[in-house]
């Protein structure tokens, strides 16, 4: 007990120092998973990234009922959608006011400047602010927001008018993803005079639960609570601090020790062990994700269809199962989970059958012993819990009938940055759903648009991507629910991925830890946590 009070002193002594507090600190190690490639929601694409920024020093128009999938309001207290669905005007919250920080004072209350510089710098390439710092969104992009939003007003300093150019039955829900944060227009027009418009992703500053306070890579990140938020009973702590920890195993001896009261991502051969911990607690629920292998679609030999048919054959999806998820995850058939509305139930995998993908290869003309690369993440995510031992079953199956694959890995970032860019040859990696709605799987990961960003096959098909267009533009949930089982279909058919898992999701934290709830999304959010004694 001294040398875990010793050391969760030595986390926060910085803190403490640096703020003073009126009564005794509530304080809050997380042992997290990975170092964030920067601070700004809209420039990325995983939680990691989100966990560190939108979940804590943002706020979104709309935001997800913490657990939930249902949309309450955030920095919009309401809103009103026209009859045709085409415009959406929201009246923004009275008295939010940004982060005062080291580096930012601001002199006045959130309002629609804010909203107008958030989305007219992810609309228009030449923004001032874009030329200064040139980026891209590919959560944005990915989902075709940049060519559906066709205007965007001001109305009044509290009240803001988006029109589009064909409906988006999931508007309403994109908004309060994590890609929507909110930012400051006059933090950025500050960084643009200064020449600094870069810190904007370094030092960032919102309207959210905790302020970020500096970030020292591959080590920590460290928050306070917002003590002027506009939603007072969400900050119940003093000092957030992020543990950045790769190994898993280390971060549950952490987490067993008293270092920290919340981690992610055990290892399946971990959780047995720690449910019988008498100190930790461990809610589970049913992943809303889905773990897959993507064909690069561009390079060969897996632009023909025979090859990709004949190494997703290749694929002993059950021995994967048993080892890496060790029984906490199901067989995937589809690019989704089942329990997304609109799943297509008829759908069947072609099975494990070497013999048969050997033979398609033949028939393709690939030589025995083609070596194409094979990549696995680096960290573990909800959807694989162990790439590294996945990949390494996959290149045992496909030397089977004579692929020889060289298994390739980066750091997390420079992971998502080189295969976005199609450096790959295959590809492993997954997706956690982001709003409940089926375009955040068959739009954001397998169609057109989403070329550069999460289509990590690089895989465009007209009649695929005619469809899922189509269903967006309607809100009749029946309607959307009958081409989106026709692109599934396509989906199938055309393999640019191999879906093999979808996993339980476990999340072991100290049973001192009070009211944290598991978000559907794979988000770790501590709104409303405290920690008791």
């Amino acid at each position: 007990m001294r040398k875990n009070a010793v050391i969760q002193a030595f986390l926060v002594a910085g803190l403490i120092a640096s703020t003073p507090l009126a009564q005794a600190a509530s304080n809050l190690v997380y042992c997290s998973e990975g170092s964030p490639a920067g601070f700004d929601p809209g420039l990325y694409t995983t939680g990691t990234d989100f966990d560190a920024s939108a979940e804590t020093v943002f706020n979104r128009l709309t935001q997800f009922e913490r657990g939930g999938t249902a949309v309450t309001p955030g920095l919009a207290e309401k809103w009103d959608i026209a009859d045709d669905g085409l415009s959406y005007t929201f009246h923004l919250r009275p008295g939010v006011k940004f982060h005062t920080t080291s580096y930012f004072k601001p002199s006045r209350e959130f309002n629609a400047d804010d909203v107008l510089f958030t989305f007219q710098r992810m609309l228009d390439k030449n923004h001032p602010f874009r030329k200064a710092y040139p980026t891209e969104f590919p959560y944005f992009t990915d989902m075709g927001m940049d060519a559906n939003i066709a205007k965007l007003e001001k109305l009044d300093d509290k009240t803001v008018k988006f029109t589009l150019n064909t409906v988006d039955a999931a508007f309403i829900q994109n908004l309060a993803m994590s890609f929507a944060s909110i930012q400051s227009a006059e933090y950025a027009e500050q960084l643009l005079k200064a020449g600094q418009a870069a810190d904007i992703n370094q030092k960032p500053v919102g309207t959210g639960p905790f302020v970020f306070k500096r970030y020292q890579k591959d080590s920590q990140i460290r928050f306070t609570g917002n003590k002027d938020y506009w939603n007072p009973d969400d900050v119940k702590i003093d000092n957030l601090i992020f543990a950045i920890n790769t190994d898993a195993s280390v971060r549950m001896q952490k987490l067993k020790a008293g270092e920290c009261q919340v981690t992610v991502y055990p290892r399946p051969a971990d959780l047995d062990s720690l449910k019988q911990e008498a100190d930790l607690q461990m809610p589970e629920q049913a992943g809303f994700n889905v773990g897959y292998l993507a064909y690069n679609t561009e390079h060969k030999p897996f632009d023909k269809l025979e090859v990709r048919q004949a190494l997703d054959m290749a694929v002993n999806k059950q021995a994967i199962i048993k080892a890496v998820y060790q029984g906490a995850g199901q067989l995937a058939v589809n690019g989704m989970p089942p329990t997304q509305w609109s799943y297509d139930e008829t759908i069947k995998d072609a099975g494990y059958n070497p013999e048969k993908a050997k033979q398609l290869l033949q028939e393709a003309g690939v030589a025995e012993g083609t070596e194409v690369s094979l990549w696995a993440m680096p960290v573990q995510r909800p959807y694989n819990p162990n790439a590294k031992l996945m990949a390494e079953m996959l290149q045992a199956d496909w030397a089977k009938v004579g692929i020889k694959a060289k298994i390739v890995s980066y750091e997390w970032g420079e992971y998502n940055k080189r295969a976005k860019a199609g450096e790959h040859d295959a590809l492993l990696i997954g997706w956690t759903g982001d709003n409940g709605d089926p375009d955040n799987w068959l739009g954001v990961l397998y169609g057109c648009d989403a070329i550069g960003g999460n289509n990590y096959a690089r895989w465009c098909d007209p009649e695929f991507d005619k469809r899922i267009k189509q269903a967006k533009a309607i809100n009749d949930k029946e309607q959307r629910s009958v081409l989106y089982k026709e692109a599934q279909q396509i989906l199938k058919r055309e393999v640019p991925i191999t879906p093999i898992a979808h996993s339980t999701v476990y999340q072991p934290m100290s049973k001192k830890v009070q009211d944290f709830k598991i978000s559907p999304f794979g988000l770790v959010s501590f709104y409303g946590v405290s920690v008791g004694k």
